[in-house]
């Protein structure tokens, strides 16, 4: 997990971008990484997003992060480690990352359509809500991370 850390550009903050002007309503977004790629959920439209969801009254945010990777991959047991918030224009995005092992296989559940790993230089080219593509360029830059 360090060297993974390591390798975000600026390491883990603790800070809230957006704007605090209105009431944020909370989300946990998790980043599942494994062999230089990150999982990502294909919820209807043809949108891809990391998995996540709204968290829920009298719920940490760590636990919603938890319940929402269950419930959308059915992924379950991995360790989460909180990175930092993100505000959007009405959400604030409590960012945690898992590292996952070979043998941990994503599987499709609920309101998600697909799972399917990319490349963090592929982000651009899907079709992504703005937070979810600026959460991967503050992790990753222009995707220079996944090249190395």
């Amino acid at each position: 997990m360090r060297a993974f850390l390591s390798g975000i550009r600026g390491g883990p903050v603790n800070r809230t971008w957006g704007t605090d002007l209105q009431v944020m309503k909370d989300r946990a977004t998790v980043v599942c990484w494994r062999h230089g790629r990150i999982l990502f959920v294909e919820r209807g439209r043809s949108r891809w997003s990391l998995p996540g969801g709204t968290v829920r009254r009298n719920e940490l945010p760590v636990e919603a992060a938890r319940r929402e990777l269950s419930e959308e991959t059915t992924l379950e047991g991995h360790e989460l480690n909180y990175l930092f918030q993100f505000g959007g224009l009405n959400k604030r995005h409590h960012v945690f990352v898992s590292i996952l092992p070979d043998e941990a296989r994503p599987a499709p559940c609920n309101e998600i359509l697909r799972c399917r790993w990319f490349r963090p230089r592929k982000v651009g080219t899907l079709v992504t809500s703005v937070p979810t593509r600026e959460i991967v360029r503050l992790l990753f830059g222009q995707g220079d991370h996944a090249a190395r």
